[in-house]
């Protein structure tokens, strides 16, 4: 509404302007123009119509004041204002005389201009009682005289006429005649008129010309509110390329920028959540079952030393033994696995390098590394450390592999990454669903990247994992 309001001052200011302006310029000055082809007496009747106008204005502005006169008392002093501020020539030549006079209800002259050969209180040929505007013609010395009688109004009531005798020489023609009052004080009506006039129209202009403005305001605080209450799916159509276009584009590019930041963030916080929670089944493994399994390796080992070499129970103590052993080493492998790494921190290269010493020295596996530093971005890091990680920890818990060589490079666009294990392999069709788990983890992480796996094994000949990844553009 602050447009429409904008428009109703618009309004306000143009209608004084309007009012104090313009009625001072037409209280000033009445002009009257005939065509050619006229009659005198039709010359007169336009010459006496403009005089009783300007003549009633001063005569209406002199009723508002209310001084207590009457109303042929104010018809006498408009009369004399009016005679004496108008002039008598109505053209270039000084034969072209118009002569005027007021007179009152009872058709006698209340006052006259020069040259009237008629007094105050007489009657001019022509007038008569009676206020209906007429006009006629009369001969004064031989020539013909156009006459006219137009009322003067005051307070919406007659109080007077104007009598007025055209007795110019030369043909009828364009006539040009002035009457001023000299006052400007219907100022204020003519403004009060103007308002009434301008404030509707200019509002009604406010209400059409904004009201397509204020719509595409509404559906941006609309949006605003909804986003405002979580949902971060509003937008708003962008309508046209000005500055509340430019408003609606950048609240859907603000929109778009806070679903990113939102995705970005719950990815971030599953990544906490996910880090936190292998940090404590690693804790709990650590604490209880791996506590546990080196109590039993213990006890397995004391109890292989403590049998005789001849006793049937021999060859169970040392079967005890090796499955401790065997799952302790699988257990240092998951908790391995398990471990977080500060991938942020260190680097790819480094991680890797980290990670590959831990598995030699918890494991006693010898890993080959041959690293390049590469360009990745920080999704693509994270799942090369992790397909590194289950590929170690598989090839320590189900190839046995005592030895592992891991090469990290980059070939033109894309990084290779390879994991190749001496342990005991695989048949890949018969072993599925035993390694099925685990590779298909590493399948859905290159994936998520846009890059291939390949997995290639055999029994006795170990197993090597291929995996190449878009490198990021330079």
């Amino acid at each position: 509404m602050s447009y429409v309001v904008i428009s109703a001052m618009s309004a306000l200011v143009a209608g004084g302007i309007a009012g104090f302006i313009v009625p001072s310029v037409m209280n000033t000055k009445v002009t009257v123009q005939t065509s050619n082809g006229c009659t005198r007496q039709d010359r007169a009747g336009l010459l006496g119509a403009g005089q009783a106008a300007g003549l009633s204005l001063l005569a209406d502005d002199l009723t508002r004041q209310q001084d207590g006169r009457s109303r042929p008392e104010i018809l006498a002093a408009v009369a004399r204002r009016w005679l004496a501020a108008s002039p008598s020539a109505a053209g270039p030549s000084a034969e072209s005389k118009v002569v005027r006079a007021v007179a009152g209800l009872d058709g006698r002259l209340v006052q006259a201009s020069e040259p009237f050969v008629y007094g105050a209180g007489s009657t001019p040929p022509g007038l008569s009682p009676g206020t209906q505007a007429r006009t006629g013609a009369i001969t004064l010395s031989g020539k013909e005289v156009g006459w006219a009688i137009n009322p003067v109004v005051a307070g919406g009531k007659v109080i007077g006429v104007v009598y007025l005798e055209d007795r110019s020489a030369t043909d009828c023609g364009p006539v040009v005649d002035v009457a001023s009052n000299g006052d400007n004080r219907a100022g204020p009506v003519s403004a009060g008129l103007a308002l009434v006039v301008l404030v509707p129209v200019c509002l009604v202009f406010g209400l059409l010309s904004t009201r397509k403005l204020i719509k595409r305001i509404q559906r941006l605080a609309a949006g605003a509110a909804t986003m405002a209450d979580g949902d971060l799916t509003s937008r708003v159509p962008v309508s046209a390329g000005d500055e509340i276009g430019r408003l609606e584009e950048g609240f859907n590019v603000m929109a778009e920028r806070l679903v990113a930041a939102g995705r970005v963030e719950r990815e971030l916080a599953g990544a906490q959540a996910r880090r936190l929670e292998r940090t404590r089944i690693a804790r709990e493994l650590h604490d209880s079952v791996s506590q546990d399994l080196f109590s039993l390796s213990l006890v397995a080992r004391s109890l292989r030393r403590t049998l005789p070499e001849s006793s049937r129970f021999q060859e169970q103590a040392e079967s005890m033994v090796k499955t401790v052993e065997h799952t302790m080493r699988e257990m240092r492998a998951m908790l391995l696995q398990l471990r977080p790494i500060a991938l942020e921190e260190a680097g790819l290269v480094a991680t890797l390098r980290d990670l590959c010493e831990a598995f030699q020295v918890r494991l006693g596996v010898t890993v080959d590394t041959e690293l390049q530093e590469v360009r990745l971005g920080p999704g693509a890091e994270h799942a090369v450390l992790r397909i590194v990680q289950e590929a170690l920890s598989n090839a320590t818990r189900h190839g046995g592999a005592q030895r592992i060589e891991l090469r990290l490079s980059q070939e033109g666009e894309d990084v290779e990454i390879v994991v190749r294990d001496y342990g005991r392999g695989f048949d890949m069709e018969r072993n599925q669903d035993r390694h099925g788990m685990g590779l298909e983890m590493m399948r859905e992480r290159v994936i998520e990247v846009g890059g291939v796996i390949e997995v290639v094994s055999a029994p006795a000949s170990g197993t090597t994992v291929r995996v190449r990844i878009p490198a990021e553009e330079a």
